[in-house]
């Protein structure tokens, strides 16, 4: 596993301990909610965490990871269709970047530590739910619009579990917000996103089921992710 490692100016590492985990809460509060607090759920205690910090040991970027289809994208879409499959699948949640750092290698570091993480435990498909800000989705209109053509396979998009609505119902929109930065690396690696967006009231986000199955990352993407997951120089496993 090339866990820990360091690239430029970050470093990526587990959680280790409850200060860890609440530090991870405390981030993920201001940049979901847009204000201090801790951000807790029930499925954070079985989750792996994962924090990048800058050189000042101060925490920039978290995610939670878990294994299986009985995490929390659960309660917004049936998986039961994937977890047949059989295939081993990666829950990649509360992802997230300090909103004052907008350094791109913070992105590339925490894909980079993914990507170590996958090959080490055989992971076949990442999956999760993008959140957009906030519960109107006017506001991402033509962002959403967009995501149609992104539609993954119809025998394996999810069924959504609660009241959802249709991409399709919002393909006309105008509104000018970005996609949210993980869905658009999903997107860009060959990822795929479900039919619905679902308002989570609570987090008041809205969510799109998005999916990466790892064959169908291209080739090009793969030599450069594991060329970040696997130096020697940057992870600290050189060869003896």
């Amino acid at each position: 596993m090339t866990i820990p490692f360091q690239k430029g100016r970050y470093a990526l590492r587990f959680a280790a301990n409850a200060a860890d985990r609440l530090a991870c809460q405390r981030l993920r509060h201001v940049c979901f909610f847009g204000r201090p607090g801790v951000d807790e759920d029930a499925f954070d205690a079985r989750a792996r965490h994962v924090m990048i910090t800058d050189p000042a040991d101060r925490l920039v970027a978290t995610m939670r990871l878990m294994d299986g289809a009985d995490g929390y994208t659960a309660q917004f879409y049936d998986l039961t269709g994937l977890a047949e499959r059989g295939l081993p699948m990666l829950e990649i949640g509360r992802f997230c970047i300090a909103p004052d750092v907008l350094d791109a290698d913070v992105l590339r570091l925490a894909w980079g530590g993914l990507t170590g993480y996958v090959a080490a435990r055989d992971v076949q498909m990442l999956y999760g739910c993008a959140s957009f800000s906030g519960t109107d989705p006017a506001v991402f209109g033509r962002a959403l619009g967009r995501l149609g053509r992104h539609r993954g396979p119809k025998e394996l998009r999810p069924p959504a579990r609660n009241t959802a609505l249709p991409l399709a119902a919002l393909c006309h929109g105008t509104g000018q917000a970005a996609l949210p930065p993980l869905l658009r690396t999903y997107l860009a690696m060959g990822g795929w996103v479900g039919d619905h967006l679902v308002i989570d009231r609570h987090m008041q986000t809205m969510h799109v089921f998005m999916c990466l199955e790892i064959a169908r990352v291209p080739a090009a993407r793969v030599r450069a992710l594991q060329a970040v997951a696997f130096d020697p120089v940057i992870n600290g496993h050189g060869a003896s």
